[in-house]
């Protein structure tokens, strides 16, 4: 079984903090170092650990962008 990978590329935005430390971003990600998504999950404070998020392609982050610019 192949090794799962992850880079936070660059951290855009820390959405909120829970009492535990986690907090819940926006980033961009690579996993198994394919091309950087954007991603939105909950981090350990120290970032080696996730919890469950989901991702987007620039396509599908550039529709939610539209929609609220309007």
């Amino acid at each position: 079984m192949a090794e799962f990978t992850f880079e936070i590329v660059e951290e855009l935005l820390v959405l909120s903090e829970n009492d535990k430390g986690w907090t819940k971003e926006l980033n961009r990600v690579s996993f198994n170092r394919a091309e950087p998504k954007f991603d939105i999950r909950t981090w350990s404070p120290d970032h080696t650990k996730m919890g469950k998020g989901i991702t987007l392609t620039n396509d599908e982050f550039k529709v939610i962008l539209d929609a609220f610019r309007g």
